[in-house]
């Protein structure tokens, strides 16, 4: 931001003026007493959207004295100053809204507090600072040391920030808000389907949709209409036709195991590569399942059914097993799901060979697997479940998306001065 064109009406200050901001460096543990327990902010606890996940947040004895001066309290601005990496820069923000608790903030960080209120509203004073970052500005403000970036603080605070009168502060850190808002309403709103989503998963496998009585089998208590059986029973594993030559093909699509996604029932992802390309795979056709046997990619739950292909087949990774349905038998979808049950993968998990981080697991592991089958309808019922759910989710997880977008585009135009956000507050902007 060499060059800034912004209102007539904003004023330009600096982060370095004492009588508008103060600042804080990190606090380190220390070693006299007495000392009091606190949750201490580490960078590790920066979001992308500039709030803090607690959820996993470092609770430490620190002494007292220290804490009288390092007690975050709201409205903080939290700086990262160390840390980062080829891919995510030094210089991130996050901003402190909780008015209960102790808290403090990590010697890789410094803290931000706006004094004169009157003047700068600090929650634009954080979006601000947010798109400082995200605009690539921190890029020119850091150094290497020891494999370590560092932010150069003294050039940080030197940085020109551009104010608005207060009320404009305020409706732009509004519009803002209401949009970072919607978007973490979804965001709990997919979580609370993926829970119960893995709550009806544990019940509809055990007890199908009907109500009927239930047996007990080797498996545990399922429906009386259901059978157990080993996987090999319902399905098949796709082997290359010996007759197929690659060579008739211009192109084949390809997954490597990084465009498997994780529990995704379908995927359209694949790399079109030619014969010579191709120096090894696995053939699957359109429809299998693509089951990775390989450590963590098991254990994480990678797993897809790519269902169109340009061609009749296409090539894996070697370090997956395609599965088919057998027809009349098996649903495909009902197979998808019941792999990817919690005990179902930790058993599976148990019985991988090989060195330590290198695991596999073996398809005579696979093909034994004791599974419920009930009839073709049921299965197809309890699909009809899930894939509800995972209807939902998808398309909440494309408002995040668009909500997302719009709030990178409304920061950027809002902070430079291209838009005003006193129309989207007079209209009461709906997102």
């Amino acid at each position: 931001m060499n060059k800034m064109n912004f209102p007539e009406h904003w004023d330009v200050i600096k982060l370095s003026n004492p009588q508008l901001f103060s600042f804080e460096n990190g606090i380190w543990k220390g070693k006299k007493g007495p000392f009091e327990e606190c949750a201490v902010v580490r960078n590790t606890n920066f979001t992308s959207d500039g709030y803090l996940d607690l959820t996993d947040v470092a609770v430490l004895p620190i002494e007292q004295r220290h804490l009288t001066k390092k007690k975050l309290k709201w409205g903080d601005i939290i700086i990262e100053r160390s840390g980062g990496g080829p891919e995510q820069p030094v210089g991130r923000v996050v901003f402190f809204d909780l008015n209960d608790g102790t808290y403090c903030f990590s010697n890789f960080t410094s803290r931000l507090r706006v004094i004169d209120k009157k003047t700068i509203c600090p929650t634009y004073l954080f979006f601000y600072l947010l798109h400082f970052h995200a605009s690539g500005q921190t890029r020119k403000l850091q150094k290497r040391t020891t494999g370590i970036r560092n932010l150069i603080f003294g050039d940080y605070k030197e940085s020109r920030i551009l104010l608005p009168p207060l009320p404009e502060q305020r409706a732009i850190a509004h519009v803002l808000q209401t949009i970072q808002e919607a978007k973490f309403t979804r965001q709990s709103e997919i979580a609370l389907e993926r829970e119960r989503k893995a709550a009806l998963m544990d019940v509809l496998f055990s007890h199908g949709t009907t109500g009927e009585p239930r047996k007990q089998t080797e498996i545990g208590e399922i429906p009386e209409s259901w059978e157990t059986t080993r996987l090999a029973e319902a399905v098949t594993f796709t082997k290359k036709p010996r007759n197929l030559r690659y060579s008739e093909y211009d192109k084949i699509p390809f997954v490597p195991m990084e465009l498997i996604p994780i529990a995704k029932l379908f995927s359209q992802e694949f790399i079109l590569k030619t014969n010579d390309e191709l120096k090894s795979g696995t053939y699957f056709e359109p429809g299998d399942i693509l089951l990775p046997k390989i450590t963590p990619s098991f254990e994480n739950g990678k797993q897809c059914i790519i269902k169109e292909l340009p061609t009749p087949f296409g090539i894996a990774t070697t370090e997956v097993i395609p599965i088919r349905e057998v027809k009349g038998v098996s649903d495909i979808s009902y197979l998808f799901y019941y792999l990817l049950l919690p005990n179902v993968r930790i058993s599976l998990a148990g019985k991988m060979q090989g060195t330590t981080g290198r695991q596999r697991l073996s398809k005579n592991v696979l093909v034994n697997l004791q599974i419920p089958l009930p009839p073709l309808p049921e299965q197809r019922a309890i699909t009809a479940v899930f894939r509800s759910i995972d209807g939902k989710i998808a398309a909440l997880e494309r408002e995040v998306e668009h909500l997302d977008e719009l709030f990178h585009a409304m920061l950027d135009e809002l902070m430079t001065g291209q838009r005003s956000a006193v129309p989207l507050i007079d209209t009461e902007m709906d997102v």
